[in-house]
């Protein structure tokens, strides 16, 4: 059957603010408000945005070997985290290509919550579930738990207008759990796929609402406004975030994608680890300087020789020009080369830049 597709908690909170809804990963989201994908971009970039990103997935190990096995099922090593700390990691399959990348936070030595992609949640479930060992315990609970991300320079000074600054978390990837704010329960995280500062908040489905309309009303004076899927894209790309399906899948490494710094080659063993071998691609940054806008899957080419492909691009709303992420072959090109791209059977010239390409001034 089709038009399956879910609703988040905030469905009707899109609909009222005149949200374009689309399916996106079996739910029902806005791509953007009337205020537009540039707008709402440059708002994050300036001001503050929020995202209702209440579809990504939430799996929690518990027990005794819940550490054991996030080690083994994931590429980071989990073992120095405290309480209140977020990593990032990437799972990969046997033959070392990416599953899915994610973020783990530590709530207890036996309790752990992990943060999966929205389109990969059941796939992600099924092979923790069908490789975790001993004495754990693994859960989906992705359908109780909403997600708000108040991303942006201002967001701290929004988020204080409702909770003392002692009950936030004081850095870049951590968090704190049993947060008030505005009479709701939430875990608050310093994190986001913006490239900015701010807040994930995590919280029961029932409380998203009120939450999400308190923090737009309280927000509005320091240009706060909501901002859909097409804005969370942008924002990710000039901030050279990886996005699985693009820069990352089940054949592509995570060193291949440049994710070096998720994999612990000295542990001792995770899934995946012998298959790593020594990349023969690299993620590279693109910047257009011909007439045209790439796009994902378009050749790259070197002189007359294909050297790889684009992954994911667009025109870059904050720095005004088009960019593009590409897989390359590693030894082909470095920054500063020129370059061309295949844009619709035509070539188009571009430079490889350093990634990222817009980096964030200050954080919280």
């Amino acid at each position: 059957m089709k038009n399956m597709e879910l609703k988040t908690p905030l469905y009707d909170c899109h609909v009222a603010n005149g949200g374009t809804i689309v399916p996106f990963a079996g739910y029902l989201l806005p791509v953007q408000y009337p205020t537009g994908i540039i707008t709402e971009h440059n708002a994050v970039r300036t001001a503050a945005g929020l995202f209702d990103v209440s579809h990504m997935g939430e799996i929690v190990f518990s027990g005794m070997d819940a550490l054991k096995n996030l080690n083994y099922l994931l590429t980071n090593d989990f073992t120095s985290m405290v309480d209140g700390q977020v990593r990032y990691s990437v799972m990969c399959n046997e033959q070392g290509g990416c599953v899915d990348d994610l973020i783990v936070y530590r709530i207890n030595e036996e309790m752990y919550w992990v943060v999966v992609n929205a389109s990969n949640r059941h796939k992600d479930f099924a092979w923790m579930r069908s490789n975790s060992f001993g004495d754990v315990t693994v859960e989906d609970i992705s359908d109780s738990v909403a997600q708000l991300a108040l991303q942006g320079p201002a967001a701290k000074d929004i988020i204080l207008q409702l909770v003392a600054e002692n009950e936030l978390p004081a850095k870049y990837y951590t968090f704190r759990k049993d947060v008030m704010i505005g009479g709701k329960k939430c875990l608050v995280s310093q994190t986001g796929y913006t490239g900015e500062a701010g807040y994930e908040i995590y919280l029961p489905n029932e409380d998203a609402p009120v939450l999400w309309n308190l923090l737009l009303e309280i927000g509005k004076d320091k240009g706060l406004i909501p901002c859909g899927l097409g804005a969370r894209d942008t924002l990710r790309l000039e901030a050279a975030m990886p996005l699985y399906g693009h820069e990352m899948d089940d054949c592509i490494s995570p060193l291949e994608t440049g994710l070096n710094f998720a994999v612990k080659m000295k542990k001792e063993t995770f899934i995946g680890k012998n298959a790593l071998e020594v990349p023969v691609i690299k993620r590279i940054g693109l910047k257009i300087t011909g007439r045209g806008i790439a796009r994902e899957r378009q050749g790259v080419y070197l002189g007359e020789t294909l050297i790889g492909h684009t992954t994911s691009g667009t025109h870059a709303p904050f720095l005004k020009v088009p960019i593009a992420m590409a897989l390359v072959n590693v030894d082909s090109v470095e920054v500063g080369s020129m370059v061309e791209v295949d844009i619709r059977g035509r070539r188009v010239a571009a430079e490889v830049v350093p990634l990222p390409f817009y980096k964030k001034p200050s954080p919280c």
